[in-house]
């Protein structure tokens, strides 16, 4: 069996980047990967601009204010956000608003607070201020020319409004990654239906579905494939014409009825099963060919990569998180999809590690410590739910109480 980090690397280094790109709407580019650097065509801010509420003034005009009386100043203009600004004429001061242009000539602003205005149109000022005050200078956060999101980057939020501060109302994108997913099993019925003796509900379908849809992938889901190894191939040679990756669920192990994994092997080819990971052992990766394709080391134009997850609902979800996403992000564009892991101390003890790589659903407690889920079977999916994250625990490692361990939280898993 593959050590986790050797599998990841393994499955990292066969994803090549998706063809094609799109120009679509920066409103509408969340979660998207950017096809090609966003480069700044301005300055931002374009102006000097203020950042409070006050006055614009020349401080020269107010050298010695407060030291026998206050210095008071003409009001000459007022200059809210977005409106322009006249050159300030010496020896006045200028009404002046949170985000307005600072006037030519003014070289500080002076809060309002620290300012008293009067009826006669003039306002008072007891203290000298320091040149500079006050104003936010044309380029502050960004310099015309300068790149402001790299190629690869995935649109966050806040990501978009940098993007639209610079004045891009679209953005180059990478098309979504395609995928067709499929799950085996004869006792698998959806909710809704009848749940024999012997059947079960496919949760797997719905956990699946979802984490793909908050990746941005277009998804042709290919339902429930009979325990048969000629209609799982059919499937596959399906799935193979029009998709990035094919994922199934279920059927990747070396039970009787476990026929994806001599299917993808008639159809394409593994080139690895197996990991040393709890949950999720039969984890497998190849490719599968395309009508008229040939298969050879890793997916080529002629073939489309496959992943195939285990049955089991943990198991699934956690060789989700660890593997298929970061394999979707790189076949995106983007090359940053490590999560981020914390330190945290574990407030438990376990006596006996495995000697595979566990993965173990912990939630963060009150005093900042984690707790474990009493039952970690590969069959619990509330684990999952009543979970913050997974600890990252090596083989053979009994974990005590105190210690310091390795968490994954959910949220760096499934945004």
């Amino acid at each position: 069996m593959l050590a986790t980090a050797d599998a990841l690397g393994r499955l990292l280094d066969a994803a090549r980047r998706v063809d094609g790109r799109e120009r679509i709407d920066t409103l509408d580019a969340g979660n998207r990967v950017l096809a090609e650097d966003v480069i700044s065509p301005l300055d931002v801010p374009p102006m000097h601009t203020s950042s409070m509420d006050g006055y614009a003034v020349r401080a020269a005009d107010l050298a010695g204010a407060g030291e026998s009386a206050p210095v008071a100043l003409a009001v000459s203009q007022r200059i809210p956000a977005g409106h322009a600004a006249e050159p300030l004429a010496a020896g006045t001061a200028a009404r002046i608003f949170t985000g307005a242009t600072v006037p030519p000539g003014a070289d500080t602003v002076v809060m309002q607070e620290m300012a008293q205005a009067s009826d006669d149109g003039r306002v008072a000022f007891a203290q000298t201020p320091a040149a500079g005050e006050w104003i936010t200078h044309q380029g502050a956060d960004i310099r015309r020319g300068s790149v402001i999101l790299q190629a690869g980057t995935r649109l966050t939020p806040q990501a978009l409004g940098l993007a639209a501060s610079v004045g891009c109302a679209q953005l180059d994108v990478v098309r979504p990654v395609r995928v067709a997913i499929f799950f085996t099993g004869d006792e698998l019925r959806m909710p809704g239906e009848p749940l024999e003796p012997g059947a079960i509900y496919n949760s797997n379908r719905f956990t699946l579905r979802a984490l793909l849809a908050k990746l941005g992938c277009e998804v042709t889901d290919l339902g429930i494939v009979p325990d048969r190894l000629d209609a799982t191939r059919d499937t596959l040679r399906r799935a193979a014409g029009e998709h990035d990756l094919i994922l199934t669920c279920g059927g990747v192990s070396v039970g009787e009825e476990d026929h994806v994994k001599p299917a993808v092997e008639a159809e394409g080819h593994i080139s690895m099963w197996q990991i040393a990971m709890k949950p999720g052992k039969p984890l497998a990766f190849g490719a599968v060919r395309r009508a008229g394709g040939s298969s050879t080391a890793g997916a080529q134009a002629g073939e489309a990569y496959f992943i195939g997850l285990p049955g089991n609902p943990v198991s699934s979800f956690c060789t989700f998180l660890l593997f298929v996403r970061p394999f979707l992000l790189r076949l995106a564009g983007v090359e940053q999809v490590a999560p981020r892991v914390f330190s945290m101390r574990a407030d438990f003890s376990q006596k006996k590690g495995d000697r595979r790589n566990e993965f173990l659903r912990a939630r963060v407690n009150d005093s900042g410590g984690l707790d474990l889920f009493e039952n970690q079977s590969s069959a619990v999916l509330t684990s999952t739910v009543w979970g913050d994250g997974l600890i990252d625990n090596p083989p053979n490692h009994a974990i005590s109480a105190g210690e310091i361990v390795r968490f994954i939280p959910f949220s760096e898993l499934t945004r």
